[in-house]
């Protein structure tokens, strides 16, 4: 794997200087109150747009990156374990900061903080939108008004999700390397630690359909297809960061960047001729199971405030109307506290 390339492993994204990204499926929380993390219900799959340039609406082959299924209303987080070495990573929903709320930026800003910080963050499940907490990510179509960019900018241009990593710069990389050396050598001794569960993948991938093939050359060339963005959901206990690092101990240049295209599962059908990943779980039968929820705290680490324009993004409930599937509250047991080959380059496009 080249440094320059982003780059697709399994359903991960491995961008420029070690940074990964899952996007995994979960349950949608309801609009009111708090909740603890939910739990990991497999990935998403991930496609190259390239590799499907005859299937995809022509202003997909232009931003180019890739693609995943979505059912309307299904919430996701982003997993970031796996990532290599340290970087600054920047969310964008429709470009706009999922941090800051600020426009898309090729820069770094501390001021405010316009990305996560990796491995630091081990995940993001939605805006940072208080004190603590976040509110998820859940997929939403354009149109309405009811995405983060629509709520945010006053218009429904992007969807979709934007990364952008930055590397640290030459000479605090060679020291945190230097430094990682020395830790490695201390601690061998003491063995491997266990992998915290939240967010472990599940066999829940996108099998291909049997006997499916993608629609024939040309079928899409001029065809838009429906547009998908992120709004937000429920409140859940989660952190943002604070970078504790100096901001010129980054590259003052990204070292990569990918576009996330959002697709409804009958697009995802027609475009790449395999099936979706099954409807999103139904809630009630995940508790009864008795199966986990999750609390993170990381007593070392500074959070960041929520800036105004996420402050006010309002659930898509209040959009597309009242979500009538009962909520099965967790019990007290059910929450636990955490303390293949590469393919070819994903193509980066105009966006």
């Amino acid at each position: 794997m080249t440094r320059t390339s982003v780059r697709i492993e399994g359903n991960t994204l491995r961008l420029p200087g070690g940074a990964a990204v899952r996007f995994v499926r979960t349950l949608r929380l309801p609009e009111t109150g708090t909740h603890p993390l939910p739990p990991g219900l497999g990935e998403f799959p991930v496609r190259r747009v390239a590799d499907h340039a005859d299937t995809v609406p022509e202003a997909w082959r232009a931003r180019g990156g890739v693609m995943l299924p979505v059912y309307l209303r299904e919430a996701m987080w982003l997993s970031f374990a796996g990532t290599a070495e340290p970087a600054a990573l920047q969310v964008g929903v429709g470009k706009v900061c999922a941090v800051s709320g600020k426009p898309w930026s090729d820069r770094l800003s501390r001021d405010p903080q316009n990305y996560v910080v990796l491995p630091r963050q081990p995940w993001l499940d939605g805006i940072n939108s208080g004190t603590g907490t976040v509110r998820q990510f859940v997929a939403v179509p354009l149109g309405l008004g009811a995405t983060v960019e629509g709520q945010v900018t006053g218009e429904e241009v992007w969807g979709g999700v934007q990364l952008q990593a930055f590397t640290l710069n030459d000479r605090e990389l060679a020291r945190w390397r230097e430094e990682e050396r020395r830790r490695a050598e201390a601690l061998r001794a003491r063995g491997p630690r266990p992998p915290a569960a939240y967010g472990a993948p599940m066999p829940m991938a996108a099998p291909a359909a049997p006997g499916a093939a993608p629609a024939p050359a040309g079928a899409a060339r001029g065809r838009s297809a429906p547009a998908m963005g992120l709004g937000v959901g429920g409140s859940m206990r989660q952190e943002v960061y604070r970078d504790e690092r100096r901001l010129t101990d980054w590259a003052e240049r990204p070292a990569g960047r990918v576009f996330v295209h959002l697709v409804t599962p009958p697009e995802w059908r027609r475009i790449t001729g395999e099936a979706p990943p099954p409807s999103p779980v139904d809630r009630a039968a995940y508790t009864r199971a008795g199966l986990p929820w999750f609390d993170y705290y990381d007593q070392d680490a500074e959070d960041l405030a929520p800036t105004d324009p996420l402050r006010d993004v309002k659930p898509v409930g209040e959009w597309i109307g009242d979500d009538h599937e009962p909520w099965q509250q967790p019990g007290p047991q059910q929450i636990t506290p955490l303390g293949d080959a590469p393919g070819a380059p994903v193509q980066d496009g105009d966006w």
